[in-house]
């Protein structure tokens, strides 16, 4: 018999690590006052980004549909992370912003990301973990920030 772990278990290794951190994001974001963010939330408030975007651009973006990102839109905009307004240049245009709220957040996560490493390294060891990025690097393509996912998953 080998001592050799099966090769599924690798991909659910990696989505557990990724779970972990973003489900301590998430508590972490809640004891600072945004307690209904979830994960895809962060996806989109990427994507809208600091200039803003069309849901037609944040569907592109996230690799869903129009619907699919208008309605995600719709429950940012009422938790007060995102805002509609008309397109100074085009009215015919609405565009989607980031709310101070919504960049508070981003703020927020930007930091609890960091002190989540520090966790890692802490526990791990800080050459382990750097060891950990780098072969993650290797094995991964250059364009990590992919903001796609939710449309990968079907979800959103």
């Amino acid at each position: 018999m080998s001592s050799e772990p099966p090769g599924f278990e690798l991909p659910l290794r990696l989505f557990m690590g990724f779970r972990v951190i973003i489900d301590q994001l998430h508590a972490e974001l809640a004891r600072q006052g945004h307690p209904d963010l979830r994960p895809m939330h962060g996806f989109v408030m990427q994507a809208v980004g600091p200039h803003g975007t069309t849901a037609v651009e944040l569907g592109r973006t996230l690799g869903v549909t129009k619907q699919a990102a208008g309605k995600t839109i719709d429950t940012l905009e009422r938790l007060g992370y995102v805002e509609r307004s008309t397109d100074p240049t085009d009215s015919r245009r609405k565009t989607v912003n980031l709310t101070a709220h919504g960049v508070d957040a981003l703020t927020k996560s930007a930091t609890i990301f960091d002190d989540l490493r520090r966790t890692w390294a802490d526990t791990l060891g800080e050459h382990r973990l750097s060891a950990l990025e780098h072969d993650l690097r290797t094995m991964t393509p250059p364009d990590f920030f992919r903001l796609d996912i939710p449309g990968w998953f079907g979800t959103l």
